[in-house]
C-alpha cells in the first residue's frame, strides 16, 4: 500500500482558478479550457479534482460542482489508468460527500459513483454497498437522498452489478438493497419515496431473485401509494404499475378493476407528468396478455378523455414554431434555407433502422408528450377493440369538425387518422362522408389543421385506392383527395408541404395504376414545389417523387420535360462537397431505373460526378467510417453505423481490421446517458450494426465483449416500459440474440437476469430471419443455463408462441425439444402444473399445440 496522497496547497489554488474563470464572463473560455486539459497530464489530477469538489466547504459551489462534473468525465476515459492507491483516495472522498447538504453536490456524486462502478464494478468497491446499505436506514435525509440517487444511477447504467458477488457483503447487493428500499415507501420524506419507487421499478424490469421474492410487498407499496399527495410519487406509482403490467400481468389481474379505475382517473390529472405516465398503460394494456374483455366496459369513459387529451394545448413549441412559419410566409417573407445543423445527414432508406410514430417522425421522439400518447393509445385500442370503439368516436368527432376552436377541429382529425387501421372495416361505408368532410380542411385557415388532414388523408389512401377501383364513384373521391394533397405540396407553409409530400407518397405506392391519367398534374405540382422548397422539404420531395417512379416505371417518360429541367438546375447548382447531393442522386436511381433509355441525356453527367467524388477503393473509408462513429454529432454517428452495417452485411473483410475499435465505439453509443431523444436514431443504427457484426465474427472475437455488451443491451431492455421507443428496444433484443448465437458461454450464466425483459421484447419483434437469429442465441443460452429460464417462464413461453410461422426447420424442433424439456423436469420436481397455471389461457393452449406438451 501506497503512502497516502495528500493536495499541495498551489496545485489546489491553481486548479480552483481555473475552475473560476470558466465562469465568469468575458474569459477566453477556450484558453481556459485548453488549460484544464493539459491539466490531464498530471497523474494526480483527478485527486485534486476530487478534493475540492468534495472536501474543499470553503469554496463557492459552482466551482466545486465543476470540479465533480470535471472528474465524472476523467473517469470515463482514465479510471482504467488509475492507480489503486489514487482510486482508493478518489472513492473515499466521493463517500465522504454523499450526503452533502447541498442537493446539486450530491447528485454529482452519485453521476460518479455511477461512472466508477459503470467502468470498475460494484465488487472493487465493497465499501460502497455498505455505505449506501447504511444511509438507506438513516435518520439524516441528506444522506438518505446521496445514496438513493447514487443507486438509481447504477441501477439506470449498469442493474446487473446488483446482482454480482461482493466481497464481505452477506448477500447479493439486490437483496440487501431491496428490503431497505421496500421500507422506504412510508418514508415522510419526499424524495426518498419517489427514487424508492424508481429504483424498484428499474430492478424489476430485470426481475432480480430479491425482487421476484418481495414482488407482493413491491405492489403492495405501489397501491399504498397511489393517492400520494405528492405528483412525482404518483408518476413513479403509475410508471411501476404500466410496467408490471408488462412483465407480471397475472400478479395485476386479480386487480385489474381497480387499477383501470385508477388509471382513467390518472389521466386526467392535473399534472401533465402523472397524466403521461398512465396513459402509457392503454397501450400496455393491449399489448400485455391480457382479456381485453376486462377493459371493454371502461370504453365508454377512457375513449372521451383520451379525444380530449389530444388536443394541443396553449404553449406547445410545435404549435410556436408552426404559427411563426404562417406569419412569416403571410408577410411574404421567402424562407431561408436551413442550416446545416437544422437538417439531419441523409440516410439510405435501406440503412434507417429504427420505426418511426403514426404521426411524428424520429425526430419528434423527445417531443413525446399527453397528445401524442393518447393518439398512440386511441390507435392501439382500435387494434383490439376494432369497429365496436365507432358508436362512441365518431359522434365526438363529428361534432368537434364543427367547433371554432381550431385546436378541438385539429385533435378530432387526428383520432380519425389514429383508428384508420383498427376501425377499418366499420369505417368503409363512411369512408365518402369522411373525405367529404376532411377536404375542406386541406384548405383551413390555421396551418396545423392542414397539416393534420394531409397526415389523416395518407393514412386512408389504401382504402381510397381499393375504392377507385370500383365503378361506384371512387375515382372522383380519389381525384379529389389528389387535389387536396398537391395543394398542400405547394401550401405556404413548409409543416404543411411536409405532411402533404409524405401523404402523397402514401398515395402513389398505393393508388398505382389509378393514378396514370394524373401524371402531368402531379408533376406539374412537384416541379413547381422543387423551385420553392428549402433543403429539408426537397428532400421529402425527392422521396414522392422517386416513389412514383417506383410505381409508374415507364409511364413517365413523356413527363420528362416537366420534371427534368428543375432537377438538373438543382444538381448543376450543387458543389461537389454538397450533402444535398445524396438524396437528389437516390432519386436519379429511381428515375434512371424508371425511364430506361429515356434517362439517357442525363446519364453521362450523372455518371461522370458519381466517379469524380466515389472513389472508394483508394479512400480511406474505414478510418474515416471510425472516425464519424466518435463524431459529436447524433447525425454522423447515425450514417456512420448504417455504413458500418452494411459493410458487415457485405464485405466483412474490409470491416475486421477495425472490428475491436467499432465494437468499442457501438457499446458506447448504448451507454445509458446517450440513449435518448436526439441520439436515438444513432443508438438504433449502432444497435443493429451491432448484430450485424456479430453474426460475422468469430466467437473469439466477441468474447472480450460479450458481458459489455450485455450490460448495455439489458439496461435498454429493462428499461421502464415507454421510456425507449419500440424500436430500440426490439433492435437490443435481435442483437443479443445474435451476441448469444454467436458467443453463448460468457452470457449463458447470467441468463436468469434478463431473460424476462428480453422474451417480453422478442414477442412483439415480427416473424423474420432476424428474429430467427434472436431465438436460436436464446436457444443456445437455454441450451447451456436451462434453469436460467425459470426466471422469465411466462415470458419466454409468450415469446415462442408469439411465431405466426417458424419457417427455420431447425429452430422450431429445438424450440420444441426445449419446451419439452422443461416440462418433463417439472414434471418430475411436482412443478410443472404450478408454472403452467401462470401462463394465460390462450397462451398455454397454444403452447400445448405448437410443442406437443
Amino acid at each position: 500500500m501506497g503512502s497516502p496522497w495528500t493536495p499541495q496547497e498551489a496545485g489546489v489554488h491553481q486548479i480552483c482558478y481555473l475552475l473560476a474563470e470558466v465562469h465568469k464572463p468575458g474569459t477566453d473560455q477556450g484558453q481556459i479550457l485548453d488549460q484544464l486539459e493539459q491539466c490531464k497530464a498530471f497523474p494526480d489530477f483527478n485527486n485534486y479534482l476530487a478534493f475540492i469538489f468534495a472536501q474543499a466547504d470553503s469554496l463557492p459551489l459552482e466551482v466545486r460542482q465543476s470540479a465533480g462534473l470535471l472528474l465524472k468525465n476523467n473517469l470515463k476515459d482514465q479510471y482504467e489508468g488509475t492507480t489503486e492507491d489514487f482510486r482508493r483516495y478518489i472513492k473515499l472522498a466521493l463517500l465522504h460527500a454523499i450526503g452533502n447538504p447541498s442537493k446539486p453536490l450530491r447528485h454529482t456524486v452519485g453521476t460518479n459513483v455511477a461512472v466508477i462502478v459503470g467502468v470498475g464494478g460494484l465488487p472493487t468497491w465493497p465499501e460502497l454497498l455498505s455505505a449506501i446499505a447504511t444511509c438507506l436506514e438513516s435518520s439524516d435525509p441528506h444522506a438518505l437522498e446521496g445514496a438513493l440517487d447514487a443507486l438509481y444511477k447504477i441501477c439506470e447504467d449498469t442493474p446487473v452489478q446488483l446482482e454480482s458477488e461482493v466481497p464481505g457483503a452477506p448477500d447479493r447487493p439486490s437483496s440487501v438493497l431491496v428490503p431497505r428500499l421496500l421500507r422506504l415507501f412510508q418514508s415522510p420524506h419526499e424524495d426518498a419515496k419517489c427514487l424508492a419507487v424508481s429504483i424498484l421499478n428499474l430492478l424489476a424490469g430485470g426481475m432480480p431473485h430479491a425482487m421476484a421474492a418481495n414482488l407482493d410487498t413491491y405492489l403492495a407499496g405501489l397501491f399504498a401509494l397511489a393517492h400520494d399527495p405528492s405528483t412525482e410519487v404518483r408518476k413513479a406509482v403509475c410508471t411501476g404499475l404500466v410496467q408490471m403490467l408488462q412483465l407480471q400481468p397475472d400478479r395485476l389481474q386479480p386487480h385489474m378493476h381497480d387499477i383501470i379505475e385508477y388509471m382513467l382517473a390518472s389521466t386526467q390529472d392535473g399534472d401533465e407528468g402523472v397524466a403521461l405516465e398512465s396513459c402509457e398503460f392503454w397501450s400496455a394494456f393491449c399489448e400485455a396478455a391480457v382479456d381485453p374483455q376486462t377493459l371493454r366496459p371502461f370504453l365508454g369513459r377512457l375513449l372521451p378523455v383520451l379525444l380530449k387529451n389530444m388536443m394541443y394545448d396553449d404553449f406547445d413549441e410545435e404549435v410556436a414554431d408552426v404559427e411563426a412559419a404562417e406569419d412569416a410566409a403571410l408577410s411574404g417573407i421567402v424562407p431561408q434555407e436551413e442550416k446545416d445543423q437544422e437538417v439531419k445527414p441523409f440516410i439510405h432508406k435501406a440503412s434507417a433502422h429504427g420505426d418511426s410514430g403514426s404521426e411524428s417522425d424520429g425526430e419528434e421522439i423527445n417531443r413525446w408528450n399527453l397528445r401524442k400518447c393518447s393518439a398512440a393509445g386511441l390507435d392501439v385500442l382500435s387494434t383490439v377493440f376494432g369497429d365496436e370503439m365507432l358508436p362512441i368516436v365518431i359522434p365526438i368527432v363529428r361534432q368537434r369538425l364543427q367547433e371554432g376552436e381550431w385546436r378541438v377541429r385539429e385533435s378530432a382529425i387526428l383520432a380519425l387518422g389514429a383508428i384508420s387501421e383498427g376501425c377499418a372495416t366499420g369505417l368503409l361505408p363512411h369512408l365518402e362522408d369522411m373525405v367529404t368532410m376532411l377536404l375542406p380542411k386541406t384548405g383551413d385557415a390555421r396551418p396545423l389543421v392542414r397539416s393534420i388532414t394531409c397526415w389523416a388523408l395518407g393514412r386512408y389512401a389504401h382504402f381510397l385506392a381499393q375504392r377507385a377501383q370500383q365503378p361506384n364513384g371512387g375515382l372522383a373521391q380519389l381525384d379529389k383527395v389528389l387535389q387536396g394533397l398537391l395543394a398542400g405540396v405547394l401550401d405556404r407553409n413548409k409543416h404543411v408541404q411536409e405532411a402533404a409530400c409524405s401523404a402523397l407518397a402514401t398515395l402513389e405506392e398505393a393508388a398505382g395504376s389509378a393514378l396514370e391519367g394524373r401524371l402531368q398534374v402531379m408533376l406539374e405540382a412537384m416541379a413547381l414545389a422543387a423551385t420553392r422548397y428549402t433543403r429539408k422539404n426537397l428532400r421529402i420531395l425527392y422521396d414522392a417523387l422517386s416513389t412514383l417512379a417506383d410505381a409508374q416505371r415507364g409511364n413517365l417518360a413523356p413527363h420528362i420535360p416537366v420534371f427534368m429541367p428543375p432537377l438538373i438546375q438543382r444538381w448543376q447548382g450543387l458543389d461537389d462537397t454538397d450533402r444535398e447531393l445524396l438524396p437528389l442522386l437516390e432519386c436519379f436511381t429511381s428515375l434512371a431505373q424508371a425511364l430506361g433509355p429515356a434517362f439517357e441525356p442525363f446519364a453521362a453527367p450523372v455518371f461522370k460526378r458519381c466517379e469524380r467524388i466515389g472513389l472508394v477503393a483508394s479512400s480511406n473509408l474505414r478510418a474515416m467510417v471510425v472516425q464519424c462513429c466518435q463524431d459529436a454529432s447524433a447525425d454522423v454517428r447515425q450514417s456512420a453505423f448504417a455504413l458500418v452495417g452494411d459493410l458487415a452485411q457485405n464485405c466483412m473483410q474490409y470491416v475486421r481490421p477495425a472490428l475491436p475499435l467499432i465494437l468499442e465505439l457501438a457499446r458506447a453509443s448504448l451507454d445509458p446517458s446517450m440513449v435518448t431523444g436526439p441520439n436515438m436514431p444513432a443508438c438504433n443504427n449502432a444497435c443493429w450494426s451491432l448484430g450485424e457484426l456479430a453474426i460475422k465474427a468469430q466467437p473469439e472475437e466477441l468474447a472480450v465483449v460479450a458481458m459489455p455488451m450485455l450490460e448495455r443491451l439489458v439496461g435498454i431492455l429493462a428499461a421502464p416500459l415507454g421510456s425507449m421507443p419500440r424500436s430500440i428496444t426490439e433492435n437490443s433484443a435481435i442483437t443479443l440474440g445474435r451476441l448469444a448465437w454467436i458467443c453463448p458461454d460468457p452470457l449463458a450464466p447470467h441468463l436468469e437476469h434478463f431473460i424476462a425483459p428480453w422474451c417480453s421484447a422478442l414477442r412483439t419483434v415480427r416473424d423474420d430471419v432476424e428474429k430467427e437469429h434472436a431465438f436460436l442465441g436464446l436457444a443456445a443460452l437455454l441450451r447451456l443455463n436451462a434453469r436460467g429460464g425459470l426466471g422469465g417462464f411466462v415470458q419466454l413461453c409468450e415469446a415462442v408462441v408469439s411465431w405466426h410461422i417458424i419457417r427455420c426447420d431447425g429452430l422450431r424442433h429445438e424450440l420444441i425439444q426445449l419446451m419439452q424439456m422443461y416440462r418433463t423436469n417439472l414434471v418430475q420436481v411436482n412443478q410443472w402444473d404450478r408454472y403452467s397455471a401462470m401462463l394465460q389461457p390462450a397462451v398455454r393452449e397454444k403452447l400445448t399445440s405448437m410443442c406437443q406438451l
